[in-house]
């Protein structure tokens, strides 16, 4: 039987490496973003942000969109050493060491979490110091899950959400619109990749139907449930790594 061809559904920014390491484990993947990635509306807010770094204990990021588009305002300059650099998965922490962010300023969940959360995050970063007094930096996108700022806050520190990039519905190109539709119409032949719930009502505003015979890998318990809730089935767990996602899209 021939394997599913994978539909990468990641802001386009992340598709290219995604197709390049999923190509060197022998899967055939295609993109099919379902999330739009815009600058954010006030630019000027995300400058005095890094110009406010050096004064801060803890930057959190949350995704490999966070560091782009936060670091397009640096101007060139380095990482301050006594800041932390946090996020919840490999991605970003990649996308942070490729903009010479030192090691030792890194913290993310533990190799061996039993998923790549915020609740993880925080378990690394709870015993780090004493967060009372700790001016954080929460670099997002429009809005997302408190969970995280609500944990450092009740902990004593200061917390500033900046929007440094703007998420919007997908702008899909002739050729992904045809892709979407051969997908929709012969589903044994694909499967889906989701890393955001948001993608998942993204497709569903699209097709403007449920999704049932169709198959999907999800990166979290949440996402996960997003899927089955818009009529995936089966619907399977991976770390957002591509050596993961390989093994379970074999499991498909």
């Amino acid at each position: 039987m021939t394997a599913p061809t994978l539909l990468i559904t990641r802001p386009r920014p992340q598709c290219a490496a995604w197709l390049a390491r999923l190509a060197a484990l022998g899967v055939h993947a295609a993109m099919l973003p379902l999330i739009e990635i815009l600058p954010a509306r006030d630019p000027t807010r995300v400058g005095a942000a890094w110009a406010a770094l050096p004064a801060a204990d803890l930057a959190v990021f949350v995704s490999p969109n966070a560091v782009e588009h936060f670091f397009a305002s640096a101007g060139g300059a380095a990482w301050p050493v006594q800041t932390l650099a946090a996020c919840v998965g490999p991605g970003s922490a990649q996308a942070l060491a490729a903009r010479s962010v030192p090691a030792a300023c890194i913290v993310q969940p533990a190799a061996d979490a039993a998923s790549l959360d915020s609740e993880h995050l925080w378990a690394q970063l709870a015993p780090r110091r004493d967060w009372a007094g700790a001016r954080v930096l929460l670099l997002r996108g429009d809005g997302g899950r408190e969970w995280l700022a609500e944990r450092l806050a009740e902990a004593g520190a200061r917390v500033e959400a900046v929007t440094v990039y703007h998420r919007s519905g997908p702008r899909l190109d002739a050729a992904e619109q045809a892709l979407l539709d051969t997908a929709l119409a012969d589903p044994a032949r694909f499967a889906w990749l989701f890393s955001s719930a948001e993608a998942i009502g993204h497709l569903r505003g699209l097709c403007g139907a449920a999704l049932a015979g169709q198959r999907a890998i999800a990166t979290h318990p949440r996402i996960a449930e997003a899927a089955r809730a818009a009529g995936f089935a089966p619907v399977v767990l991976a770390r957002p790594d591509p050596e993961a996602v390989t093994q379970a899209l074999k499991g498909l």
